[in-house]
């Protein structure tokens, strides 16, 4: 956030994302975080999208109470998201993070002026490129099942032999899981331009009824989409022990920003 506590001041800058250039009709046509339409602020041969943010709603300490609040948060994400969207749709884009407030629109041109370099450089990667998700869930039917010893003797003994074999099923479908989700990722990696392995989602989250071993994004050139998709149900055939689901194209979200990817992690059911 990037506020400056200054009484004169009651709107900031809320940033959507940078671009090479940018039609103002066609801006015009986008809602912002105030509903109102967002606005060009131009720098250093680079555009930055922005939308009018009252301090009372997106200064500091509002927006350090209001994220918060879920259902704020998720009307905000939603606003920027659409802006954010609607930019991708003429061109590359580089995305703010959610919740960057400027001051004023001074201070956003001098951020184009002093990030021009990287922001340049970003754009150049993204361009005739986007972002496509994979998202990769256990398949509990193909996992290997352990059957009891059939010369189980007692109830008693019978029911832990039972349940060891399920325990022990359990883990070696996740570990056979986890091996696929692997070989998935790098197999698409190594197709795309590059790719991201995010941490799995809480089923709270993704809504699917089995634990998420995937979540991976993936820059794609344009012209390689057909064949970027057709691999990844060929995959999808190859790995039965996971369901995979093809997702975009989004704004590179993932992309803007060179570190190190998240690590796999292991699942363990239930989680929750």
């Amino acid at each position: 956030m990037n506020t400056t506590v200054d009484p004169a001041v009651t709107v900031g800058a809320w940033l959507h994302g940078v671009v090479r250039d940018a039609d103002p009709a066609a801006l015009a046509a986008v809602p912002g975080m105030d509903g109102g339409p967002v606005r060009a602020v131009r720098s250093a041969g680079l555009v930055a999208v922005v939308s009018a943010a009252p301090l009372t709603e997106y200064g500091e300490e509002a927006l350090r109470r209001n994220l918060e609040d879920l259902a704020w948060l998720e009307r905000a994400a939603r606003a920027h998201h659409a802006v954010v969207d609607a930019l991708s749709r003429s061109g590359a884009v580089v995305p703010a993070r959610l919740a960057t407030v400027h001051h004023d629109d001074t201070r956003v041109a001098a951020m184009l002026a002093e990030r021009r370099a990287e922001l340049t450089g970003a754009l150049d990667r993204l361009t005739g490129r986007g972002e496509w998700g994979v998202k990769g869930y256990v398949v509990p039917g193909a996992l290997p099942r352990t059957e009891a010893p059939a010369d189980a003797s007692g109830a008693g003994a019978a029911y832990l032999r039972r349940r060891r074999a399920q325990l022990t099923a359990r883990d070696e479908g996740q570990r056979i899981a986890a091996e696929a989700a692997a070989a998935v990722h790098a197999a698409l990696t190594g197709y795309a331009a590059a790719g991201r392995r995010h941490s799995p989602q809480d089923r709270r989250l993704s809504g699917a009824p089995t634990a998420m071993v995937l979540n991976g994004a993936y820059l794609v050139d344009v012209g390689a989409v057909d064949g970027f998709a057709a691999l990844v149900w060929e995959l999808a055939d190859r790995h039965p022990e996971i369901r995979l689901e093809l997702t975009g194209p989004w704004p590179a979200y993932s992309f803007v920003a060179d570190g190190p990817e998240e690590p796999a992690h292991t699942v363990r059911e239930p989680a929750w």
